[in-house]
């Protein structure tokens, strides 16, 4: 059987540790360029990394086995995410390749990889490249000429997120915060805004290889909500780590999520005409009230998967405008296929500009459900269904939620963690089914 190497977001791991290890990593850069088509030009391949000590030593090792086949790589250097999904779109590359472990701590690292339509390759794809680089029958050169070039790309993606703007001069000049959570968007986020005539309070903008996501960014807000609160900042916008997530903070310090994001957007797309189908997808872990007080204006709610990639899968089926996660992945097709945090700041800028309210205003008739999320540390991620006890379990809350609330159970893509969510009208009740499910997980998966 062949090993799974990706996970709900690309491949994850420690560096120098299957499946990021030396000969692996060749192997995966090798196996890219052999799914891709035969031609009678060398294949173009784009590679972008956010901020991590490892980085560059995975796009070494990557960089050998592309060149080994015969492609051509081009080097980004330090650019988020959306960037690198974007330039490969736009600019004649056939794979993109961003090396970068999200809002993870700085001892992981890991892999994604984006066709030339701006889209994460597919999971039949994934398939391919997992079956190339568990077949022994075939093994890369010894020698190897690297075909490499390098090239800065910032101002291109710049230009690209400001076409988000019906005008540059959309917003009077006012004092915003800006954690970039020491990751790919430091040295983007807070020039870009500075151009545009804001006063910028940039947080965390300091990378030193180490301190990506460290006690801030998009999962940690303490920063941000401090810098808003004691500078006077009209609002607070954090990114994680490779940039295509962006939480926000009101003036008051308030936290504005993914799902407060969406209503927002989604109420002034839908009074301008502008939001196609007119619907938006979230996730399963976007709040019950959500899709509630979106039902309310006439606006409705596809859900689906956790992972911006099933977000977008679903939104182009659709033909939707707008879909997005609670965590901070929001995508707006009109402008981007793919999460992106500078392109959702421009845009909820845009709605406070039009709508000439505040952002906490523009959330005040979210309704939400109390919500607990509670992780639990597993080593083995084997069937639920499999434990009797853990099973009742769950089922019994599930009858107990009907009509008042939902169970999500499920394990994370990217860590070794079994995530339970209960949303319900009593916060303390909730509380206390997450935790029993928890014990019983404890118990036996231990």
């Amino acid at each position: 059987m062949v090993n799974r190497l990706f996970g709900t977001d690309g491949i994850r791991g420690a560096p120098g540790v299957y499946p990021l290890d030396e000969y692996t990593l060749a192997k995966l850069g090798a196996a890219i360029v052999r799914t891709l088509p035969r031609g009678n030009t060398p294949k173009q391949l784009l590679v972008g990394r956010d901020t991590r000590e490892s980085g560059e030593w995975i796009e070494d090792h990557i960089a050998r086995g592309i060149c080994s086949e015969g492609a051509i790589l081009t080097r980004a250097g330090e650019i988020p995410t959306p960037a690198v999904a974007y330039l490969t779109k736009t600019q004649g590359f056939d794979i993109g390749i961003v090396i970068s472990a999200s809002h993870n701590l700085s001892p992981d690292n890991g892999v994604k990889i984006f066709a030339n339509t701006g889209k994460k390759i597919s999971q039949a794809v994934e398939s391919c490249v997992e079956q190339g680089v568990a077949d022994e029958s075939w093994k890369m050169s010894e020698q190897v000429t690297l075909g490499v070039n390098c090239k800065n790309f910032t101002d291109l993606y710049m230009a690209h997120t400001l076409r988000a703007l019906p005008s540059q001069n959309f917003l009077s000049p006012c004092k915003i915060a800006i954690d970039c959570a020491n990751g790919a968007m430091t040295s983007i986020a807070p020039r870009l805004f500075r151009e545009l005539g804001f006063e910028v309070l940039a947080l965390n903008c300091e990378p030193n290889g180490q301190n990506i996501n460290q006690r801030c960014g998009s999962t940690n807000l303490a920063d941000l909500k401090r810098g808003v609160v004691e500078e006077g900042c009209r609002l607070g916008v954090a990114y994680d780590g490779d940039g295509d997530r962006a939480m926000f903070v009101d003036d008051c310090g308030n936290v504005v999520d993914g799902d407060a994001v969406l209503f927002m957007c989604a109420r002034q797309l839908h009074a301008t005409g502008l939001l196609r189908g007119n619907a938006v997808v979230a996730t399963v872990m976007s709040n019950f009230g959500l899709e509630l007080s979106l039902r309310e204006l006439g606006i409705g709610t596809v859900r689906c998967s956790v992972g911006d990639r099933h977000v977008v899968e679903e939104i182009i089926k659709r033909n939707f405008s707008l879909g997005g996660e609670q965590s901070g992945h929001i995508i707006f097709t009109d402008h981007s296929i793919s999460g992106d945090g500078v392109i959702t700041t421009l845009f909820v800028l845009r709605v406070m500009a039009e709508t000439k309210r505040e952002l906490c205003d523009l959330t005040g008739n979210l309704r939400t459900y109390p919500q607990v999320l509670v992780n639990v540390p597993i080593r083995n991620k084997k069937d639920l269904n499999s434990v009797p006890e853990v099973r009742t379990l769950i089922a019994k809350i599930e009858r107990q939620l009907v009509g008042q609330g939902r169970l999500l159970v499920r394990y994370s893509g990217t860590e070794p963690l079994l995530r339970i969510m209960i949303e319900g009208q009593d916060q303390r009740t909730i509380q206390v089914l997450a935790n029993e499910i928890a014990e019983k997980v404890h118990e036996h998966f231990s």
